[in-house]
């Protein structure tokens, strides 16, 4: 399925079938890989999960080692695929580019209200860096796993001192596989990124939310995406910074601006602020995150959010109507009251 915007439903699509049957097929193998893997050295039993219903045979070493064959058949299956099926269409997009590192260092300051997050395009600097770890191991464990399986077939030998190394690099690799896991589902934890969540499900992605997070995808979308029943290209959404560079070029100092002759003349500002109440902005990257979604919103300016207080104020001179501003901040995971 193609990327598009669909702008009755107000979704973009992020993933295809194909791309959602292999992220869970993957997921899931890659899961019952670990579970089967810590199964066989053995773990349950010391710790008594085989006293949990239903898994008295966790402990069982013949049944875990069946399990972790045929979960890594599947395994290698969908990873052969992905770079297949990837490769050949020539998606790139989850590749490492240069300045990932520092930009993910720079987002992740900005969840603690340190600075502004970078313009992200379909996926984020640390999705990109996590693809590369993850792909790492996992090609280190396909290797280790396979050496593993050749050294019990018969005829086959293998210097020991080797296949004492290859075991310990492949149970290392588990474990760093497990952090990898145990690390991306913790991102998704983190409200900024839960609106990332439905779409595993889905394949569809909020508009508001890739507008406010991933607007150089929503750019390169934006102009060859249509309306339903409309032959017109969608204009793109102008964002606060470039309102504010528009006005300032406009603008005097006095507060006063040129007409098309070259005459000055007198701008009619709306001095009358809105002021709404705001559920969960807890630090300052919800205060940038507010700030951001209704710097999406056309005609409304000066805003301010007062943190303690749980309040936004701004000014909304084009009328710009309450439910739409509800929805803004609503779809950036805050609540209005």
């Amino acid at each position: 399925m193609e990327e598009i915007i669909l702008y009755e439903e107000k979704k973009i699509v992020r993933h295809s079938p194909v791309e959602l049957i292999e992220h869970w097929l993957l997921a899931l193998s890659g899961l019952i890989l670990l579970f089967s893997g810590f199964g066989e050295l053995p773990m349950y039993k010391r710790y008594m999960v085989t006293q949990i219903p239903g898994l008295n045979w966790a402990g069982d070493f013949i049944v875990n080692l069946k399990i972790h064959y045929i979960s890594a058949i599947f395994f290698l299956s969908v990873i052969v695929f992905h770079f297949v099926y990837h490769g050949w269409l020539g998606h790139r997009g989850l590749l490492p580019k240069k300045g990932d590192l520092k930009n993910s260092v720079v987002t992740i300051l900005s969840f603690l209200g340190f600075g502004e997050e970078p313009k992200a395009d379909k996926y984020l600097p640390e999705q990109r860096l996590a693809y590369v770890y993850l792909g790492a191991v996992g090609l280190i464990l396909v290797i280790t796993g396979v050496i593993k399986v050749l050294k019990n077939l018969p005829n086959v030998y293998l210097p020991p001192g080797f296949i004492t190394a290859t075991t310990l690099i492949h149970t290392f690799a588990t474990i760093f596989f497990l952090l990898g896991v145990l690390a991306h589902l913790a991102a998704l934890v983190l409200k900024v990124n839960r609106p990332m969540v439905k779409p595993i499900f889905t394949g569809k992605m909020d508009l508001a939310y890739v507008q406010r997070r991933h607007p150089l995808w929503y750019e390169r979308l934006a102009p060859t995406s249509f309306q339903v029943g409309s032959q017109e290209p969608v204009p793109k959404v102008q964002t606060s910074q470039a309102r504010e560079e528009d006005a300032r070029e406009q603008k005097e100092p006095g507060g006063k601006a040129e007409n098309a002759t070259g005459e000055i003349v007198g701008r009619k500002e709306s001095s009358i602020m809105t002021t709404l109440k705001v559920k969960e902005m807890t630090c300052q990257h919800c205060v940038m995150a507010v700030k951001k979604a209704l710097g999406y919103l056309d005609g409304v300016q000066n805003i301010e959010v007062d943190l303690a207080k749980g309040e936004v104020r701004f000014e909304n001179p084009k009328g710009i109507s309450a439910d739409k501003i509800r929805e803004a901040i609503e779809n950036a995971g805050y609540q209005v009251d």
